[in-house]
């Protein structure tokens, strides 16, 4: 099913983002002096969200500090540290990485992280560190709000705070040029029309590529899977360090098949005016991201991690995605959809069922199996700095 977009579409949306502190590559800190220029989300309840966590709330200002590695658009990431802050007197530090920078950093650290908490991204990467013995179970409150036991970790290793679905998203203008007609399903992406036209994330770095790998494998069988994702390569351009780098290419023309999460090209579309997007949901089927956060084990604020996690399964955190450019589908029964994932007619329950189990326990194998399959070629497309 493919959506074409108008730019009249944007009109009807009132969007504000929330201002953040400048970027720079280091760990950024809040600023108690910076002023929000939106109030956190209207319907979300604090006092609902943290009913019975007093203690909890009070440990977590003695320890006065919270340190977020966010696999989220920075947008969001900031908002969420910067209303947390705001909301408990906690000052927090963040930093923007992949789920595979996350991931890389953490098993360096060795259970000394440098990092609380872990916010945003794919699920697989999470269960990875969970495996390793690199995230600290939880049993969260606020779990309780969750919609499904799918969106959680049996075990309480990680908690769901939105869902987001993988697509194509393409620039109409560019193919039109060009006289391609778009991909409608996921083989007709290997047709030698499109070399040098598609765009894809970096499967050591970003847990976006990681999913597609999974995808692919649960879709087409293992040996196929793995064909498929080397027929691919011959086709793509550039692999992004981020799952969004696609999405952000399209808008330009510089990328014009770009693989990644529909609620990605969206933001293109609203945010940025790009009404030469269309997405593109697969026709024989898609898989979907469960973006996760969790606590990193032997974290230096264990309460204030344990704080963050209530927080993140609360509409006080959650809503502030859409007012910040984040249009995923939330998890949680008592937070507001973003209309406008409706709008352009997504439907968070018409993916193909996901086997998170065999992501769990065999998604490094695969990354692996796929780099050995590609050869030389993964030699210098595949650069994680």
């Amino acid at each position: 099913m493919r959506n074409k977009v108008a730019l009249v579409l944007a009109g009807i949306m009132t969007l504000s983002l929330i201002g953040c502190a400048s970027k720079t590559p280091d760990t950024q800190e809040t600023s108690k002096e910076q002023e929000k220029t939106e109030a956190p989300a209207e319907g979300g309840n604090t006092d609902n969200a943290t009913a019975g966590l007093d203690e909890l709330i009070e440990a977590a200002k003695a320890e006065g500090e919270l340190v977020v590695y966010g696999s989220c658009e920075e947008e969001y990431l900031a908002a969420a540290c910067e209303n947390f802050e705001k909301l408990y007197g906690v000052k927090v530090q963040y930093q923007r990485l992949s789920t595979g920078e996350v991931q890389s950093k953490i098993e360096e650290e060795k259970g000394n992280p440098s990092g609380d908490v872990w916010f945003g991204g794919t699920t697989d990467p999470y269960n990875v560190a969970a495996g390793e013995g690199l995230l600290e179970a939880y049993e969260a409150q606020n779990a309780s709000h969750l919609m499904s036991d799918m969106y959680r970790d049996a075990d309480g290793y990680w908690y769901g705070i939105y869902k987001g679905i993988l697509g194509f998203m393409v620039n109409e203008d560019e193919l039109s040029r060009m006289g391609v007609e778009a991909p409608k399903d996921w083989k007709d992406l290997l047709d030698p029309k499109y070399k040098g036209l598609v765009w894809l994330s970096n499967y050591n770095t970003a847990g976006t590529a990681k999913l597609v790998i999974n995808t692919m494998i649960q879709k087409y069988g293992h040996d196929e899977g793995i064909q498929y994702l080397v027929d691919l390569d011959k086709n793509i351009e550039v692999y992004t360090k981020s799952g969004s780098g696609p999405s952000k290419n399209v808008g330009t023309g510089e990328c014009v098949v770009g693989i990644g999460f529909l609620h990605d090209g969206i933001t293109q579309i609203v945010d940025n005016g790009y009404g030469n997007v269309s997405l593109i949901i697969p026709s024989t089927g898609t898989s979907f991201e469960v973006g996760a956060t969790a606590i990193f084990k032997g974290c230096k604020h264990p309460n204030a991690a344990k704080l963050w996690i209530e927080y993140a399964l609360s509409p006080d955190c959650v809503e502030l995605a859409a007012q910040n450019g984040s249009y995923q589908f939330l998890v949680i029964d008592n937070a507001k959809q973003p209309e406008v994932a409706a709008q352009f007619g997504l439907d968070p329950e018409n993916v193909m069922k996901y086997d998170f189990e065999d992501a769990k326990e065999n998604t490094s194998k695969y990354i692996e199996e796929v780099m050995n399959a590609l050869g030389s070629a993964a030699d210098d497309r595949f650069q994680t700095e």
